[in-house]
This record gives C-alpha cells, structure tokens and sequence, in this order.
C-alpha cells in the first residue's frame, strides 16, 4: 500500500512539473517578461519579474492543491478575483495568438483593411457576454 501510494505521489510531481514546465515555456515563448520590462520600462527590475512569476506559480499550485480555497469578503471579491483571473488568461491568450499570427492571417484571408480594432473589441466582448451568460444561467453548475 506505502508503494503505491510513493508511486502516485512521484507521478503526480513529474506531471505537475511537466504541465509548469510548458507553462513557463509559453510564457517564455511569447516574450511576457520582456514586454512588460520593455513597456514599464524598468529593465533593472527583471529578475524581480522572473522570481515573482516563479514565486506564483508555485505559490497558486500549493494553495490550489493543499488548501480549500474560499475567497474572503462574498461576491464582491468573487467578482474582483473573477474578473482579474479572465484579464490574465485573455492576455495570454492574445499574445499567443499575436505570436503565431493568427489575426494577420485570418485579416488577410478575409481581405480586412479596416476596423480591426473594433474585429478585436468585438471577440473581447463576445467572450465576456459569454462568460457572463455561463455563469448567470449556472451552465456547469451540475457537473
């Protein structure tokens, strides 16, 4: 019994640091740290940036993992949380898609010379009113 229980806990960890390796990977690869050293402007603070990214990760993963998380302060701080959570990952998200250039492609494919700000605002907003409606009609409430 010890054994196995030694085993799920070593293949757990290979599989953690597998899925954080490709996690820093992608934030590596689509240049996060540069950009935000570049656009603040502060490129003496950049190992600052590089342990606080690591900090976080493995902070987030101790937290998600050993405690029960329960958001202090009621909905308002659920929805600050909420709301700070779909910032990050709609910025990642963009940048990967920036990185790969996909609007380029697909701008070029539909023969798009104008409005590309209001293209970009409108998938910002359809993902937000499909957030909102997800959660307003409690979608996933029964699994």
């Amino acid at each position: 019994m010890l054994i196995e229980h030694l085993l799920l806990g070593a293949f757990g960890l290979i599989c953690g640091m597998a899925v954080a390796g490709g996690t820093f990977a992608l934030i590596v690869g689509i240049s996060v740290v540069p950009r935000v050293v570049f656009m603040s402007k502060t490129a003496k603070e950049v190992i600052f940036y590089e342990n606080a990214i690591m900090l976080g990760g493995i902070l987030g993963n101790m937290i998600t993992v050993f405690t029960e998380i329960q958001i202090p302060f009621g909905r308002p701080m659920l929805i600050l949380f909420g709301l700070g959570c779909g910032i990050q990952v709609g910025c990642l998200v963009m940048a990967l898609a920036e990185i790969m250039n996909v609007f380029p492609i697909m701008f070029r494919r539909i023969s798009l010379k104008m409005g590309m700000t209001f293209v970009i605002t409108a998938m910002a907003a359809g993902k937000v009113i499909g957030g909102l409606w997800y959660f307003y009609h409690q979608i996933g409430a029964g699994m």
